[in-house]
């Protein structure tokens, strides 16, 4: 076989290919992709490179260059199947418009080969499945315990059975009128609502199921599942009080632990990740329909970031990356939630945060991130940081106006001179 049939055999192949082929070099620098490449990359790429894998995928998987980049060996497959969630619309939306599966494949010391596909209906059918086992687990699955309680219209416990005090171990007798907060410890970090929250739905709906952790009396963390029910009054009008159950619910250890770091984290910073912080952002806007409880949004971008790269290489922006993640995450409220959207922006969601408090912690990250240092070759590098602010009562309730209006006070920030907070329509330079 001739060398012309040969490369007309192989360009064949490469159009008729099914998935999308590239191959680069170590920096993401594109020599070659096929058709279907070109059109999942270049609609994600916008005005990034689209010539450079790893620029063009800054947005919406840029944790993509550190993994390559932390891969050692000189060939082997670097990842295999990494899921990038695509939101083509507006932008962090909630609900990714596509998934691609990426594989990326280290042929050489300077050559990578990736292929993406679309896997956005396997991912659908996937969610489906999961609920469905999530449902029959909980009731196949040997649930270790129930407890009954009952408790006054403001919380206070009236009677516990034998059984919570074997879940909890906290003696029935000893926490008859106390506070059921006081007692479970349920005010945890990760959005779950407090019970005086749960209290206003089960009185109007009549009654309310959630699950997260719970403490016991030695401290022990245990997966409890808690529905509260509304006993009906003498008037019909307000609930005399209500009946909880409270069930001890197995659930996956250190692997499943890992599986919920994979799919809610960022590989570099550690942060929570954008798919994860769309779905807190959902979850959180039900409540506010709910509760009408303040919700704001920070977004946040570091200032000059792609001469940071340019200039001293991307590990050492990887580096001021996490050293900002870090600082940032140790500035959150309780039920805050800090994630990295895509290169060096960042989102911060802060349930229960009226305006003013939002700003007074955007302030906070932003004075924290200018005095950080990064040692670097030719000495100490820092970064500055542009923020906007916004809550939801301004977006009236629409967590697409909610990201429109934070990214419009975020660039109305950068426009005003840089390293400043911005919550109103226009911001002073």
């Amino acid at each position: 076989m001739s060398d012309t049939s040969s490369e007309e055999q192989l360009l064949e192949f490469l159009y008729a290919c099914p998935v999308g082929l590239i191959e680069c070099d170590a920096t993401g620098e594109i020599g070659m992709m096929n058709p279907h490449a070109m059109q999942h990359l270049l609609p994600l790429a916008g005005p990034r490179d689209p010539g450079n894998l790893f620029a063009a995928f800054e947005q919406h998987a840029p944790e993509l260059r550190s993994i390559a980049a932390a891969f050692a060996p000189a060939t082997g497959r670097i990842c295999d199947g990494h899921r990038i969630f695509v939101d083509l619309g507006a932008r962090r939306h909630a609900v990714p418009a596509k998934v691609l599966a990426c594989t990326l494949v280290k042929l050489g010391p300077n050559r990578l080969m990736a292929t993406l596909a679309d896997i956005s209906q396997q991912v659908v059918q996937e969610e489906r499945l999961r609920q469905a086992n999530t449902w029959f687990a909980t009731m196949l699955d040997g649930v270790n315990d129930y407890a009954a309680l009952t408790i006054t219209p403001d919380g206070r416990i009236e009677s516990a059975d034998a059984c919570f005090t074997r879940q909890t171990g906290h003696p029935a007798a000893d926490v008859i009128g106390r506070d059921l907060t006081d007692i479970l410890n349920t005010d945890a970090p990760g959005g779950d609502l407090r019970l005086d929250e749960q209290l206003v739905i089960a009185t109007r709906e009549g009654w309310h199921l959630q699950e997260g952790w719970q403490q016991r009396a030695d401290g022990e963390r245990y997966w409890c599942q808690r529905l509260v029910v509304a006993r009906s009054g003498p008037d019909d009008l307000r609930p005399s009080g209500f009946s909880v159950v409270l069930r001890d619910v197995p659930r996956g250890g250190e692997a499943a632990e890992d599986m919920r770091r994979l799919l809610t984290c960022d590989h570099l910073t550690g942060a929570s990740n954008r798919r994860y912080f769309g779905q807190v952002m959902e979850r959180e806007l039900t409540h506010w329909r709910e509760l009408r409880q303040s919700l704001s949004l920070v977004v946040m971008d570091l200032d000059h970031f792609k001469t940071v790269n340019d200039t001293y290489g991307h590990p050492v922006g990887d580096t001021l990356l996490c050293r900002v993640a870090d600082a940032c995450k140790l500035l959150l409220p309780p039920r805050g939630i800090f994630a990295r959207l895509g290169g060096e922006e960042f989102g911060v969601l802060l349930p229960r945060y009226a305006k003013d408090q939002a700003v007074l912690l955007a302030e906070q990250m932003r004075t924290t991130i200018a005095a950080l240092e990064v040692e670097t070759p030719s000495g100490p590098l820092t970064v500055t940081a542009s923020l906007g602010c916004a809550t939801l009562d301004e977006a009236d309730g629409s967590i697409d106006a909610l990201i429109a209006l934070a990214d419009k006070r975020l660039y109305a920030a950068k426009h005003a001179g840089r390293n400043q907070v911005c919550h109103r329509q226009a911001c002073a330079a």
